[in-house]
């Protein structure tokens, strides 16, 4: 149920924002917040970036996220499809690589949040003004072989 709330409050979050650029590309809106997706068969990746002041308390505190306007946070769910649902979490590998347009590295640990039946990867990493990241990420679901890769850029706002 939780996954469900949760789900629903970064969606709500994004709704008003035009939704996902389809070139992956960066996007100049304030306030900075994506939701993408990508089917991968039987499983869909589910991934977007905000900067945490665009997170409630409540949910920044439960989750335990530092909400700033100099920080994003990358959240990450892999579903398995199940015919009649929104999808079954699954556990996995997630491994986000992060680096600005200058080709700067930037350090950006996963960690793992398990909520009832959802999962969440979540990564919070510090940005600057107009600060345009490119997340490279790859997902594996448990007991699987293929790994599912997505990579897109963003530009966040600050002031």
């Amino acid at each position: 149920m939780r996954f469900v709330v949760f789900s629903a409050v970064i969606v709500g979050l994004l709704a008003g924002c035009g939704g996902p650029d389809p070139e992956g590309g960066a996007r100049q809106v304030a306030p900075t917040t994506s939701e993408r997706s990508r089917d991968f068969g039987e499983y869909v990746l589910h991934y977007n970036a905000l900067t945490t002041d665009m997170l409630p308390a409540e949910v920044a505190s439960t989750f335990n996220i530092s909400r700033s306007k100099s920080r994003a946070m990358l959240n990450i769910v892999m579903l398995r499809k199940v015919e009649g649902t929104l999808g079954q979490a699954v556990e996995g590998t997630v491994v986000a690589r992060t680096s600005n347009l200058t080709g700067q590295l930037k350090n950006l640990p996963l960690r793992p949040v398990v909520d009832g039946d959802a999962i969440y990867y979540i990564g919070e990493i510090g940005v600057t003004d107009g600060e345009v990241l490119i997340f490279d990420i790859e997902a594996k679901p448990e007991g699987s072989e293929t790994p599912m890769q997505v990579k897109f850029q963003q530009q966040f706002f600050t002031r």
